[in-house]
């Protein structure tokens, strides 16, 4: 697919490395905003299985806010209201997002390829909006200590390019983000992920669904004609798990959930399964002169609450509240680089810490345990007291400090088919 119509001949003022979320939305945000932006992303397209695909009740409200929630919403997609954990002892504890105060008390599953194109098509309706395909940011241009511009590689070859701002928003594995060269605070989340799939059947029941078993935790994503199954183990125990063969791994699967007994020979091979390296870390400063850092490039997010997308999303609306202003003026300082970490960095805390707690108060346990899993009894009594609860499915629908939508829509759109 080629490039979405473009700036023609304004120049571009924000350069986006990566159109994942994060830069999808920001790019939006801008350009509808009247900031001529051109985003980067390095592939021809977006097809890429097992990425993160839980649209939670904030990102939906933050479609809601710029008209886009409907036509959204018309997509092929699964509504969930519930998250159960279930033990092989039989313990349940279900948590529901029916009580959240918002408009959309549900989570959407929709694949982020989707998703991206959506935002993308409805981006390119803005004459200060480009999207280039087959393009990777590579490296910062500098003058100093700032920075001018990016360095991409297309198929024409390599090309610099000068603007006022320059986003990281290009994952985990930033290359700006190590260009940049900010400091990195980094954790030791004690798992990691094998993400594969069977099929759904019709009449089970539609629910984010995590199985506890002897030493290991799935979680069962209802993606309508299949379950997206991320099968958590111990840090460093994928080469183990694929060294005791795909028999064993279907056996421990089984054992974990029952319910799926009847699916596990779908991973006919170890290519029917996705190795996902747990990270978390966080940037202790986000930005320097001409720089930002957002999304996975600003905070790698551990699994846990599928809320990494809805987080970086968060950044975008929260940089373009702050920035379009200055970008339209044709100049940020650092102070207002500054502005969007402030706003953005407490929130990202938070969850990471919740994460942080998930991880070694629980998940640690059950998977260094010899014994069948139980649905922790502080947990079952925490669910029997209404204010206690709901606190979890909020902050998993709706994170903390959720920004509001402040940019105008300050261009007429063209028409795109």
């Amino acid at each position: 697919m080629g490039d979405r119509p473009g700036t023609g001949s304004l120049a571009p003022r924000v350069a986006i490395a990566g159109c994942g979320p994060a830069g999808a939305v920001l790019g939006f945000l801008l350009a509808r905003a009247g900031v001529p932006t051109v985003v980067f992303e390095k592939h021809g397209d977006f097809l890429r299985d097992f990425r993160g695909d839980t649209i939670h009740p904030s990102t939906l409200e933050i479609l809601d806010e710029i008209g886009l929630a409907d036509r959204f919403l018309q997509l092929p997609h699964t509504k969930v209201s519930s998250i159960t954990v279930r033990s092989t002892s039989g313990q349940t504890l279900t948590l529901s997002l029916a009580r959240v105060p918002t408009k959309f008390p549900y989570i959407a599953f929709v694949p982020q390829w989707d998703f991206l194109e959506f935002l993308t098509h409805e981006a390119a309706r803005f004459p200060t909006f480009q999207l280039k395909r087959e393009s990777e940011v590579v490296d910062l241009v500098h003058a100093g200590n700032a920075v001018t511009g990016v360095r991409y590689v297309d198929a024409a070859g390599s090309h610099d390019m000068t603007v006022t701002l320059t986003v990281g928003a290009d994952g985990r594995g930033s290359k700006t983000r190590e260009a940049a060269a900010l400091p990195l605070a980094e954790s030791s989340p004690p798992m990691d992920v094998l993400w594969f799939r069977v099929p759904r059947h019709p009449d089970e029941a539609r629910a984010v669904a995590a199985r506890l078993g002897i030493g290991r935790l799935l979680v069962m994503l209802d993606r309508n004609e299949y379950w997206q199954i991320a099968f958590v183990i111990p840090k460093g125990a994928a080469e183990r798990v694929r060294a005791a063969g795909l028999d064993a791994f279907r056996q421990e699967v089984a054992a974990t959930a029952p319910d799926l007994a009847d699916r596990v020979s779908y991973v006919r091979s170890w290519d029917d399964v996705r190795l996902l390296t747990v990270r978390a870390d966080r940037l202790t400063r986000w930005y320097k002169p001409g720089y930002l850092a957002i999304g996975d490039a600003a905070h790698a997010m551990s699994p846990i609450g599928g809320v990494g997308i809805n987080v970086a999303i968060h950044d975008a609306v929260a940089a373009a509240n702050v920035l379009w202003k200055p970008l339209a003026a044709g100049a940020v300082s650092e102070a207002d680089l500054a502005r969007v970490q402030r706003l953005r960095e407490r929130p990202v805390r938070i969850i990471q810490a919740f994460q942080s707690a998930v991880q070694t108060s629980f998940i640690k346990q059950v998977l260094e345990s010899t014994k069948p899993a139980t649905v922790p009894l502080a947990a079952r009594a925490l669910a029997r007291i209404p204010i206690l609860r709901d606190l979890p499915p909020r902050l998993i629908a709706l994170g903390i400090n959720r920004p509001h939508v402040e940019t105008p829509e300050a261009v007429h759109p063209l028409h795109v088919d």
